[in-house]
Parts: structure tokens; C-alpha cells; sequence
């Protein structure tokens, strides 16, 4: 049913283990700090940026949790499934806030296994086991914008 189903014009082509391994962070950040998902990444084939906003500053040992986890979550080889969802009966937690105003009535549920759910028409793999492995490249804190950048690969 969703290849018959037309979705807005997608504007990038996502490298899809960095796209998965975007959504599993997303909702790591979301679980450790009681952040939003992020509204600011850059995710590429070689190296990836995104950025959070927090109440403070990740420590050393933080950062060190947010890698250890993220490759726990990609070794637990978690199913990514997709499923077609009316926009007006999505499940509890799902937000339409960064959807354009003119997306279409059916939205596209990306599911990590229990994980995470969230709208999106990207390109992922089929399971975390094929994501690689997470390596934080490094971090940046903007203490004006309480703005959290990592800077991360995969490695496949």
C-alpha cells in the first residue's frame, strides 16, 4: 500500500544507516535528557551533525552512555517497519509540528522497533543490526543557546 500511496516530494537523499541511526539518537536524547528531537542535523554518508537542546551541558561520562547505548540499541537488531497512519489518528507521542503545511492526509510511521515512532518519507535500513557501528566524533556546547552539537559516523 505505501508505494501506491503518493507523499509529498522528498527534498534529500538520505545515506540510510546514518538516517536510522539519526532516529535511534533522536529518541535516546529524547529518553536521557528530556529533550525535543532535534530540529538541526546534517546527516551525511561521512560524517553527520546534529544538535539538541538541553538544561546543561553533557559531561564526559554522558557522552561516553550516549555512544555505549546507541550501539546496544543497534546490536539489539531492531526491525524498522513503516506503516500509513491518517494524520488526524497518529499514536500518543507522535507530532506533526515539523511535517510542511501541505503534507499529505496519510502520514508515513517509521517504527524501530518499540523504540521509536515518528513521521517521516526517508530512506532507512531493515533492521539496526545493519546500521554499523556509532562513533561519536565529538561535541560542541553553546552555552548562550543551551545547544548540544555531536558530531557522529557509522561504520559499517
Amino acid at each position: 500500500m505505501d508505494e501506491e500511496y503518493q507523499f509529498n516530494e522528498h527534498n534529500k537523499e538520505e545515506f540510510p544507516p546514518a538516517h536510522t541511526a539519526e532516529h535511534l539518537l533522536n529518541q535516546l536524547m529524547v529518553r536521557m535528557f528530556g529533550c525535543e528531537r532535534s530540529r538541526n542535523a546534517h546527516i551525511e554518508r561521512k560524517k553527520s551533525k546534529i544538535s539538541y537542546i538541553l538544561d546543561h551541558k553533557p559531561d564526559r561520562k554522558e557522552e561516553r552512555e550516549i555512544e555505549r547505548r546507541m550501539n546496544e540499541l543497534i546490536a539489539d537488531d531492531l526491525p524498522v517497519t513503516f506503516c500509513l497512519a491518517d494524520r488526524d489518528h497518529l499514536p500518543e507521542g507522535v507530532s506533526l509540528d515539523r511535517l510542511p503545511e501541505d503534507a499529505s492526509e496519510k502520514i508515513r510511521l517509521v517504527r524501530i522497533g518499540d523504540y521509536d515512532v515518528c513521521p517521516c518519507i526517508g530512506k532507512h535500513v531493515r533492521s539496526t543490526g545493519q546500521i554499523g557501528r556509532f562513533e561519536m566524533l565529538g561535541t560542541n556546547w553553546d552555552e548562550i543557546n543551551k545547544s548540544f552539537r555531536i558530531r557522529f559516523k557509522v561504520v559499517q
